[in-house]
């Protein structure tokens, strides 16, 4: 069976050129040539069934042949915000996981017990892309540079807001309440959850977090690292925002494109 190869290309509908990273890699790794076929991903919800057109040194070019729009597998908007781990291999794990699973936006954040405290995303958006491509998603998760606590809980003030910690309720206040993320989730409203770091938030920035209208809520009963908490919450949130099952608007079946 012929395979086929797969491509993030931005505003595909658009433009008749392959970004230069994915040029070099269908040219000089794939070896293809004019007239053979490959999908493009826009990122924003169409696939792109095109062909080689013209290929001049390190640049390729393509016609369209199809548009296929696609249809989101999840309800709302889905965000993920963690505390980044000491090691970025860690960091960069999740990203690739939660973004197979399906996840619209992830945030990070520094904290008083933050073990990181500058992140370079570069990286962790070739990851993202590379998971893209990998779990055939039509829809690019956004990675938003490293911000302060406070910062990101003042920015974001809409949908269900939920802050990940293990204090009882009594050591944050007498008014404090935390329920489990599960209970709480529903497809009807976009929803973000924030993960805290090794040593957790202060009691401080859960009880800044309650006043900015934040729920306190758990995971379960086991205690999680932090990347894996945030996959857990991603997943949970998969769970309750999934959409009916959707159509296939294209049949092309073959090996991954790695």
């Amino acid at each position: 069976m012929k395979e086929v190869r797969y491509f993030y290309v931005p505003d595909a509908l658009h433009s008749s050129e392959l970004p230069e990273d994915e040029a070099r890699h269908a040219l000089r790794v794939l070896r293809l040539g004019i007239g053979d076929e490959l999908y493009l991903m826009d990122g924003d919800g169409s696939f792109v069934r095109a062909e080689i057109s013209a290929q001049t040194g390190h640049r390729c070019h393509y016609s369209i042949l199809e548009v296929l729009p696609q249809e989101r597998s999840w309800k709302g908007h889905l965000h993920i915000a963690m505390a980044p781990t000491k090691m970025n291999e860690r960091v960069e794990w999740f990203c690739e996981k939660a973004t197979e699973i399906g996840v619209d936006e992830f945030s990070f954040v520094d904290c008083q017990f933050s073990e990181r405290h500058q992140l370079k995303t570069d990286r962790i958006e070739r990851i993202v892309v590379s998971a893209v491509k990998q779990s055939r998603k039509a829809w690019m998760p956004k990675v938003n540079a490293m911000q302060s606590l406070e910062h990101f809980l003042r920015q974001v003030t809409s949908g269900g807001r939920f802050i990940c910690h293990c204090y009882h309720p009594s050591d944050i206040g007498p008014h404090s309440m935390r329920s489990p993320l599960l209970s709480l989730l529903n497809d009807s409203d976009d929803a973000t959850v924030l993960i805290g770091p090794e040593g957790d938030f202060s009691v401080e920035e859960v009880r800044m977090a309650e006043r900015l209208g934040w729920q306190s809520v758990s995971l379960g009963t086991s205690r999680l690292r932090t990347e894996t908490a945030a996959l857990v919450a991603v997943h949970m949130m998969q769970i309750t925002h999934q959409s009916p099952e959707p159509s296939e608007h294209w049949t092309a079946k073959s090996e991954d494109n790695k």
